[in-house]
């Protein structure tokens, strides 16, 4: 019984991410390459920790379901919190050119998709 609830909760995490993160690991590993991502996000002066974070949603994005780890379903279900929160943060006006947009891409969400 607590393994088919551990199960569901898995299901219920992945179904969350796949909502949440709405690149591809193609899209996600192009913008991660381009100097709007490295620029936002906290950091103490090496890579942010959204940057270092889409990253490994990138490997996340390419595994398969069966093969994901507990350390990795937790990682999915930090990216959908902060992408939940952050969506709540959104600034009023066009948001195409801005920090808010870049951060969240960093993690996964394109809020213009």
């Amino acid at each position: 019984m607590a393994a088919e609830r551990r199960h569901e909760g898995q299901d219920d995490i992945q179904e969350a991410f796949a909502d949440a993160v709405n690149m591809t690991a193609g899209e996600l590993e192009s913008w991660l390459d381009t100097e709007d991502s490295k620029s936002v996000g906290q950091s103490d002066g090496g890579e942010s920790v959204g940057h270092a974070s889409g990253r490994r949603i990138v490997g996340l994005l390419r595994k398969k379901k069966a093969d994901l780890t507990s350390d990795d379903l937790g990682h999915m279900r930090k990216v959908v919190g902060y992408v939940h929160r952050h969506i709540e943060q959104r600034p009023s006006g066009d948001v195409t050119d801005t920090r808010w947009r870049y951060s969240l891409m960093n993690w996964g969400h394109d809020p213009l998709k």
